[in-house]
């Protein structure tokens, strides 16, 4: 196996925020996390970057368990996460930002090269690498915190609700870049409020509500699903 949560249970404080979900992630696939707001999406992210700690049940990768283990840790194993909200460092520039995502890097050159590439993916980040990351647009600051996590050659990118806030336009363009992120042989676990535009991205699906997973199933058979069109796509496709 691959990328595995078995019977995860999150607890903060007396709140319980997942309920025993088991989700499973293939090498080298597109998976997307869907529900409403409280569902318990972004929960499940943060708990596979250890950055939200299991009070039961367990996270594996290539069935290593990454439960026990510290978030820096997590990266060091290859799983990268570019967080719901972007968080960019404002007052930084947009190449500090990136080379902060290369902190547990050790061979310099593959970090130049992984520059390289992201500067390919998104070619306005190289016009902007000199200008402050807090002064960007929405959409750039969005393309900079993919590349962030980019930086630290990541086989497993984690992306929580990458197209909020953004013009239809941009959403798009930050969608075909996730597509080609993924044909470089990148696994994608992601976290969207844009069902449509998640489930004709992804091979599979998981429908998460009030932190279970209520079903699971490929992305094309969801899509047509009656109960997830009218819950999560308005109405018929």
């Amino acid at each position: 196996m691959y990328l595995e949560l078995r019977d995860l249970h999150v607890n903060y404080g007396k709140v319980k925020a997942l309920h025993g979900i088991n989700v499973r992630v293939d090498e080298g696939e597109i998976i997307t996390i869907l529900g409403a707001n409280g569902a318990g999406k972004s929960t499940t992210l943060m708990s596979i970057s250890g950055l939200a700690r299991p009070a039961s049940g367990g996270i594996f990768f290539k069935n290593r368990p990454l439960h026990v283990l510290p978030s820096h840790r997590v990266v060091d194993l290859g799983i990268s996460q570019s967080p719901e909200g972007r968080r960019v460092f404002g007052p930084l520039t947009v190449l500090e930002n990136l080379r902060l995502g290369a902190f547990t890097l050790k061979d310099p050159q593959i970090a130049k090269r992984n520059l390289e590439w992201i500067f390919e993916l998104f070619p306005r980040l190289e016009e902007r690498k000199t200008q402050l990351a807090g002064t960007l647009s929405g959409g750039e600051q969005q393309m900079l915190a993919i590349g962030r996590a980019l930086m630290a050659s990541p086989e497993v990118l984690l992306l929580d609700e990458p197209s909020l806030g953004l013009a239809p336009i941009l959403v798009r363009s930050i969608f075909e870049t996730i597509r080609s992120i993924n044909k470089s042989g990148v696994t994608i676990v992601l976290v969207e409020q844009n069902a449509r535009a998640a489930l004709k991205l992804a091979g599979r699906g998981y429908v998460l509500e009030v932190g279970r997973v209520v079903m699971e199933d490929r992305a094309a058979a969801l899509l047509a699903n009656p109960e997830v069109q009218n819950a999560y796509l308005g109405g018929t496709v």
